[in-house]
């Protein structure tokens, strides 16, 4: 078992989270069961995934963990391009917010990468000396 918190893509993932609790407070009180619920939803979902994908015994359900974090990932990153077209965040709010979604989606690619590489590896590397001691 992994701990989530040690992870630096965790830690960015996290930080997005809240800077979308922050940005999204300033969007209108009609829109909170709406798009503020969906883009804090998206967000939160990334950090929790790559937590719960940390619990996983197997390295296969854990990059399964990482997939479904980058997807919120790209869906967050959705919402608030949104909010932006509809004024509810600014330019520069949004340059600031995508960015950090961005380099979420692109940690969570390398590490989903590097997983399946090792993944790869283990399964094709040959068997270990498997012999009796003395052959």
């Amino acid at each position: 078992m992994r701990a989530f918190q040690e992870l630096v893509v965790w830690q960015k993932s996290h930080q997005l989270t809240l800077y979308v609790y922050e940005y999204s407070k300033a969007f209108p009180a009609d829109k909170r069961f709406g798009l503020t619920s969906q883009v804090r939803r998206s967000a939160s979902s990334i950090a929790a995934n790559i937590a719960e994908g940390c619990s996983r015994e197997s390295e296969r359900d854990f990059a399964h963990f990482l997939r479904v974090a980058l997807g919120s990932a790209t869906e967050t990153e959705y919402h608030l391009l949104l909010a932006r077209d509809l004024g509810y965040l600014s330019i520069d709010a949004h340059g600031l917010l995508s960015a950090a979604a961005l380099e979420v989606q692109r940690m969570l690619g390398a590490f989903i990468r590097r997983l399946y590489k090792q993944l790869e590896q283990a399964r094709t590397a040959p068997l270990a000396n498997i012999g009796y001691e003395g052959e």
